[in-house]
């Protein structure tokens, strides 16, 4: 989950880097800047997989020692 919050931090970043010259009238960056804002879905995907994984654990560790509600 921290990889993921890590690469969703530095998409996160980066749209604001890429966005800001847009809004204060600068001259645009080049396009593979713009490719690094894709990283940002990328490390929402992997946080949230990492959850749900985390979650099945837990709830198969509950059940196999009896405690599921």
């Amino acid at each position: 989950m921290r990889v993921g919050a890590i690469l969703f931090l530095i998409g996160a970043v980066a749209t604001v880097v890429t966005v800001a010259p847009l809004f204060l009238h600068l001259t645009r960056l080049p396009t593979p800047a713009y490719f690094v804002c894709m990283v940002m879905p990328l490390g929402f995907a992997v946080a949230l997989s990492g959850l749900l994984k985390s979650a099945r654990s837990q709830r198969r560790s509950a059940v196999s020692t009896g405690q599921a509600g």
